[in-house]
């Protein structure tokens, strides 16, 4: 039986509450056990299973601090979502490539998520805005 789009919203909620608190072994439970982890230009490219997520939250939680995701919008399907968000927080790691120095930094995020019947993620597909994240942490040039 399909999930309704209170129970999305609650597994998603839980899921954003967990990175919120930089919280590998939370966030790791919101997903499927077979869960496919795409996060789109990242360099080992999607991943396949609950722990071969685990080191993009690792690196994520280093390189990221203090984040809060505000949604703007969310589209609702039959197991599935579409979630626009805004993320805000420091940067005080190396951000996808990028020397952060602990700058403020905003940028859009938008999810797509299908969910298993008993409401993990079993899919997540995620695409952030790198041209504002590019903008706001200029790199120093020699």
């Amino acid at each position: 039986m399909a999930l309704t789009r209170e129970e999305m919203d609650r597994r998603m909620d839980e899921h954003f509450g967990f990175e919120a608190r930089d919280d590998v072994e939370g966030v790791l439970r919101t997903l499927d056990a077979a869960a496919e982890h795409d996060i789109v230009g990242w360099p080992s490219g999607p991943t396949h299973g609950r722990e071969a997520a685990r080191p993009f939250y690792e690196a994520l939680f280093a390189d990221l601090a203090d984040g809060q995701v505000e949604t703007i919008r969310r589209l609702y399907g039959e197991g599935f979502m579409v979630d626009e968000s805004l993320w805000r927080g420091r940067a005080p790691g190396r951000p996808f490539g990028l020397e952060g120095r602990g700058r403020p930094l905003a940028f859009r995020l938008l999810h797509v998520v299908e969910f298993s019947a008993s409401g993990q993620i079993k899919r997540e597909n995620v695409w952030l805005d790198l041209a504002a994240i590019i903008q706001q942490l200029p790199q120093e040039t020699t």
